[in-house]
């Protein structure tokens, strides 16, 4: 099933349902309304796409990937709606893991620090083991 979802996300014209929901703004609106019911676990790897996405070292094809997942992330109606108690996420965390994993060899220090960076806007200081534990299984799962 993983597979098939990437490849959904990486075929152009199939994926331009979800990338046409992506802009900084729809992003910032989407973090701002569930950054708190979400929590870390979701937001980090959604700014890390995000930071992947603004990357001048990213190619094309990675972008478009990266922007049809976090449009699947901004569409307020997925396969879990996001209002459903414990399990609203479950779905775009999926999402956003499994983009992750495809596309780790993106993901610099400088990207990890710019996401760091703005999840400590949002949550406070946050304990870089944590993150680093999300990573490895965002990576590794």
């Amino acid at each position: 099933m993983a597979a098939n979802l990437y490849n959904l996300f990486a075929d152009e014209v199939k994926s331009v349902r979800f990338r046409r929901h992506y802009s900084d703004a729809t992003f910032g609106e989407k973090l701002k309304h569930v950054a708190k019911v979400a929590g870390k676990k979701v937001i980090y790897p959604a700014l890390l796409l995000h930071y992947m996405l603004k990357s001048d070292t990213v190619p094309l094809k990675a972008k478009l990937i990266l922007s049809a997942a976090l449009g699947y992330f901004i569409l307020p109606i997925d396969f879990i709606p996001d209002f459903a108690p414990l399990v609203g996420f479950t779905d775009d965390l999926g999402v956003l893991a499994l983009i992750i994993r495809q596309m780790a060899v993106y993901v610099t220090p400088e990207i990890r620090t710019q996401a760091r960076e703005h999840l400590r806007k949002w949550f406070g200081e946050t304990d870089h083991r944590e993150l680093d534990e999300y990573e490895r299984e965002y990576v590794n799962s």
